[in-house]
């Protein structure tokens, strides 16, 4: 078994892979639905918070309103709370319908795996495939419980903040897309050079699995023939490759968060430099 072969297997066409994958989550369309319904509700309620603290603030405080205040505070607790039941609900809902994926998808492919000829099993070591039953489908855990339904809900949300940000000001609206570029530039580098580095990782887990159920399955015949040293130098060297390909790829995560991070103070510095200079010339309160 060969490096080659095992990045193959990394390399389907995204967008054939997705219809697969999506296909496990037919079944349980009802769930999803619900899922999405509560993270949409909770959007709102997101959009809504800003909404009544810059009613406080511009209504209320500035008037000296009391029983005003009282009312917006009520209404932020109720909304607080009511975020709080509709997260509960579709990290519930979502985590639940990904956890039976897991279970539809192991079991679909053990029962393959027992129709497959011999020369199969002489050709794939048995860790590869142990990989493939168990690491491999824990990672698409990750797609169903916070990835096909939950980018609705942030797309949702992105496009409410948008539309409530042009309505209130739409001046300062566009100063703060004018950072949109740089965003989209930032996570293009980081997910086009992610996705090689992730694919490496995981041919390696695969090659370290495989390479241990081989040895530890004949350990005997390696202690007979005393080839520990030669085995564990071979283990090691693999191990190195796996520990090289997760610190290579830590260097991405660190200028990701970073820069986003700086993306958004020069957002907020913009929008305070041109606030502020249209406020000290009247043009804005």
């Amino acid at each position: 078994m060969s490096i080659h072969e095992e990045e193959v297997l990394g390399k389907a066409y995204d967008a054939r892979l997705m219809r697969r994958l999506l296909a496990y989550l037919r079944p349980y369309k009802p769930q999803a639905a619900l899922a999405l319904a509560a993270i949409v509700a909770g959007s709102v309620l997101q959009l809504a918070q800003p909404y009544l603290m810059k009613v406080a603030i511009d209504r209320y405080i500035a008037q000296g309103d009391l029983a005003g205040i009282n009312r917006i505070a009520f209404a932020y607790l109720a909304i607080i709370l009511a975020s709080f039941g509709l997260d509960y609900s579709q990290t519930w809902l979502l985590q639940m319908t990904g956890q039976r994926i897991m279970f539809d998808m192991r079991t679909q492919i053990y029962r393959h795996l027992q129709r497959l000829d011999l020369r199969f099993y002489d050709r794939n070591p048995v860790g590869r495939l142990m990989t493939r039953v168990t690491t491999d489908v824990d990672v698409l855990n990750d797609l169903f419980t916070s990835g096909v339904v939950s980018v609705f809900g942030d797309v949702f949300t992105l496009a409410g903040i948008m539309i409530v940000m042009l309505s209130m000001n739409w001046r300062l609206a566009l100063v703060a897309f004018a950072v949109l570029p740089l965003i989209v530039l930032v996570t293009q580098w980081f997910r086009r050079n992610v996705r090689e580095y992730y694919r490496t990782v995981r041919t390696w887990i695969a090659r370290i699995n495989a390479y241990l159920q081989e040895h530890i399955t004949g350990m005997a015949t390696v202690q007979l023939f005393r080839r520990e040293a030669r085995a564990f130098a071979r283990f090691d060297e693999i191990n190195q490759r796996h520990r090289d390909a997760n610190v290579e790829s830590i260097f991405y995560y660190a200028v990701f968060y970073p820069a986003i991070e700086i993306v958004g103070a020069l957002a907020s510095a913009l929008i305070i430099w041109f606030g502020g200079r249209w406020v000290l010339g009247g043009t804005l309160t």
